[in-house]
């Protein structure tokens, strides 16, 4: 008869382990695929690229992503400026007169 320990009956082998998936480990995996998925295709980088060429795809994606912001740059401060010059004036005079009016 051989003696099992509590410790030495509930260990699984390596194998075991190593293909016991439970599905929330599934779902975590789909979700993060589909996550990585949206990621890639707002840099538009084609899965096929990534196979043929890495380096060079990971480097456009990036110029493409320092792009964006440039762009989005652009546009925040065009809108800003158009903002300001309605803005501004009324700030002023509300400031003023705030200044003025206290004693």
């Amino acid at each position: 008869m051989s003696e099992q320990t509590p410790h030495s009956a509930g260990r699984k082998s390596m194998l075991q382990r190593v293909l016991s998936v439970r599905f929330a480990d599934l779902m975590v995996v789909f979700l993060l695929c589909v996550l990585v998925g949206l990621v890639l295709a707002v840099f538009q980088v084609d899965p096929a690229d990534l196979w043929v060429d890495f380096f060079q795809t990971v480097g456009d994606a990036w110029a493409s992503f320092f792009d964006s912001i440039g762009a989005s740059l652009r546009w925040a401060l065009r809108y800003f400026f158009l903002g300001a010059v309605i803005v501004l004036p009324i700030w002023l005079a509300v400031h003023l007169v705030r200044a003025f009016t206290k004693r």
